[in-house]
């Protein structure tokens, strides 16, 4: 990947509904030339596709945590399967180190967060869990992907 790909791709990142002529003038191009990039990237696996990301009058009001678990052994991707599952869990990581794998929630009400940690705390194969509650974001890094 070039410069005018890693242009592109923050521009796409930064707002996936961007136009080929608004991506072009804004770069300099020709329309022809962001197309044939994008193309290439989607097809290439660079770009896996385009998502919304939500603003903040629907995030602001979502209540967070953290899950940090602890799993049987050869259990994980059953225990996987059954996280998938929930609507609340938005993010899952598996870990090296004292835990197993770390699960981020999002609920509407504390009442809703609670049950959602109590029905991850007592998975089949989860042996001990941890959770945080998130007070606020003091930086945000992150890219949205697909």
């Amino acid at each position: 990947m070039d410069d005018l790909d890693q242009r592109l791709l923050a521009a796409l990142a930064a707002n996936s509904s961007t136009s080929t002529s608004q991506l072009a003038r804004r770069f300099k191009v020709a329309r022809s030339t962001v197309q044939a990039r994008i193309e290439r990237m989607e097809r290439t696996g660079v770009i896996g596709g385009y998502t919304v990301r939500l603003g903040q009058a629907v995030t602001v009001r979502r209540i967070r945590a953290t899950v940090m678990m602890e799993i049987e052994p050869r259990s994980g991707a059953a225990v996987l399967a059954r996280l998938k599952a929930i609507p609340e869990v938005e993010v899952v990581h598996t870990t090296s180190g004292r835990v197993d794998m770390i699960v981020q929630l999002a609920a509407d009400t504390t009442e809703n967060l609670d049950d959602t940690i109590e029905a991850v705390a007592t998975l089949p194969g989860v042996v001990d869990t941890e959770s945080l509650v998130h007070l606020s974001t003091k930086l945000d890094r992150s890219i949205t992907a697909a």
